[in-house]
This record gives structure tokens, C-alpha cells and sequence, in this order.
């Protein structure tokens, strides 16, 4: 058989993953604004001799460093999407840039819960003023950034009716919620500080520190969830795997003994089903019943004959 031949069974196994992803562009405008202001905090603090406004250039700093990564992530699978060493593409370094930035999210929560705690023990001297126009400048540049990497969070499961099997985009994900952390984080400063300037509740800051921490906790726990599964090869979503028996199954004849549905990348997955029947039909055949908007983009289907007079259960 001419190679030639052979072009019409092959195909390629990037599945897309060489384009620029929308959540690349989206990252980089929000690492350039982070970047912007983190260099007007610190020089503003030099100047002004403002401890606050440096601590947060540096915080801004460190966050500038977590998005970076989730950048790299989009970079490293477009110029790899073409590399044989990966089986099935590149599309899983999203899940892996995600769960990376599901665990320094966690990191941070450490961060917050241990200084809120030494604040409870030991309070220190609040220079309210400062610190509020710190906190009101992190807000608006965060919700700013917010407002950029938004998640559609309706877009979460997958609507069988058309061809939207959307899981979020788990790097741009990662970002959206290192930068939610930092707006929600600002949020809950101010009215923590704004009780101390008028109040005199200074326990308010270290409780509302704690606060944060158990939500931004919770939000990295679910992310490190769902990337964990898709990097462990977890199942696929039960509701495709549904539509994939009841279509091969329609005959009453045929019956899947063995069925691996797994995610390769955003919105895309792979999967290898095992056919007995009495009659079996063609591997192409099979092929041609599973519905084409399912996200399905590498399709491995092997067949057996049952014996004659066998007995198949279900049948």
C-alpha cells in the first residue's frame, strides 16, 4: 500500500491546540496592568516612604508572577501542539497550568489565614489611611482584571442539544480566580479598615483576613478537583458517555462491554469503546452512529463476534 493510501486514515492529533486560545490575549492585558500598577506602587511607596503602598507593589508583584505562569501554559502547548511526544496533543498543559495555580492559590490562603492569626496575637498599628488608599487602588485594578478573565460559569456543563460542550478554560480559570481572590481581598480590607478608622474595631482586619482565606480555600479545592481528574484520566462527563451507548446500542444486537471516555484538552476528549455483537457491524460503522457534537476528536472502536447461540446479557 502506497503511502499515499495510508493519508486518507491519518489525521492530526493537535486538535486545535496550535491556535491562540481568547484566554492568552486576556491574561497577557491583565499581567500588563497588574505589571503597570505594581511599578507605580513601589515607586510611589520609595518615594513617600509608605510601607503599605510597597507591601502591595510587592503582593501586586508576586500575583504578576502567578499569571505569568498561566501564560507560559498557553504559549507551551500552541509551540508544542505539534510534538509526537505527546499522545494526544498538548491540550492537558491548560489542566496542568490550572492545578499549578489551583495550588499556589492554596498557598496563598496559607499566607492570609497565618498573618491574620499573628495579627490576632499580636496586634500591630494600623496607618488607616494609607491602607485604605492601597486597598481602594487594589479593588480598582482588580476588578478590573476581574472584569477581563470573567468566567462564564453557565457555560460550565454541557448542553447536549448543540455542539457548546464547554468545561472552562482551566488556565484562564487559575488566573480569574487569583485575581477574584485579590479583589475580594481588597473588598473586605476596606470595610474591615473603614470599622477600625471609625469604629475602633481594629480585630476587624486579621477576622475579615481570615474570612478571605476560607473562600479563596474553597475555590482552589474545587479547581484542584477538576484539573486532578483530567490529568489522572478521570472519566469523562456521564451525560456523553450516555449519548455514546444509546446510539451504538440502538440495535438491540450490539453492546458496549467496555467504554473509556477521557478529556485531552478543553472541550475535547477521547475516547475507546469495546462492541460485542451476534451481527457486528463495521468499526466505521459504529462510528457513524455516535452524534458529532459531543466533542469527541479521537475515536477508537474495537468489535467482537459473539458466538453463535451465545447469550448476551440484556439481551
Amino acid at each position: 500500500m502506497h503511502t499515499d493510501d495510508l493519508q486518507a486514515w491519518q489525521h492530526s492529533h493537535t486538535f486545535g491546540q496550535d491556535l491562540k486560545r481568547p484566554g492568552e490575549r486576556r491574561t497577557l492585558i491583565v499581567i500588563a496592568v497588574t505589571g503597570a500598577m505594581m511599578v507605580v506602587e513601589i515607586v510611589a511607596g520609595v518615594l513617600t516612604g509608605s510601607m503599605a503602598l510597597l507591601a502591595d507593589g510587592l503582593h501586586m508583584a508576586s500575583h504578576a508572577g502567578v499569571l505569568s505562569l498561566n501564560a507560559f501554559a498557553y504559549v507551551y502547548a500552541r509551540r508544542h501542539a505539534h510534538d509526537e511526544d505527546f499522545s494526544f496533543g498538548a491540550g492537558k498543559v491548560n489542566a496542568l497550568g490550572g492545578f499549578t495555580g489551583a495550588i499556589l492559590l492554596a498557598l496563598f490562603a496559607l499566607l492570609m489565614v497565618w498573618e491574620s492569626v499573628g495579627r490576632l496575637l499580636h496586634p500591630v498599628e494600623i496607618i488607616v489611611n494609607q491602607a485604605i488608599l492601597v486597598a481602594v487602588l487594589g479593588l480598582a485594578v482588580n476588578g478590573a482584571s476581574v472584569f477581563i478573565l470573567r468566567v462564564d460559569d453557565h457555560r460550565d456543563h454541557h448542553d447536549l442539544d448543540d455542539s457548546r460542550h464547554t468545561h472552562h478554560d482551566h488556565n484562564l480559570k487559575s488566573a480569574y480566580l487569583h485575581v477574584l481572590a485579590d479583589a475580594l481581598t481588597s473588598l473586605l480590607a476596606i470595610g474591615a479598615l473603614l470599622s477600625a478608622k471609625y469604629l475602633g474595631l481594629t480585630w476587624m482586619d486579621p477576622v475579615v483576613g481570615v474570612i478571605g482565606a476560607i473562600l479563596v480555600s474553597s475555590w482552589s479545592f474545587g479547581l484542584l478537583r477538576t484539573t486532578s481528574g483530567i490529568l489522572l484520566d478521570k472519566q469523562g462527563p456521564e451525560s456523553i458517555r450516555n449519548r455514546i451507548r444509546n446510539s451504538i446500542e440502538q440495535d438491540e444486537d450490539s453492546k458496549i462491554i467496555d467504554l473509556h471516555l477521557w478529556s485531552i484538552g478543553p472541550n475535547i476528549y477521547s475516547v475507546v469503546i469495546a462492541i460485542v455483537a451476534h451481527d457486528p457491524a463495521t468499526p466505521v460503522q459504529y462510528k457513524e452512529r455516535i452524534p458529532k457534537n459531543l466533542g469527541l476528536v479521537h475515536i477508537a472502536i474495537e468489535v467482537h463476534a459473539c458466538p453463535s447461540g451465545g447469550r448476551m446479557e440484556g439481551t
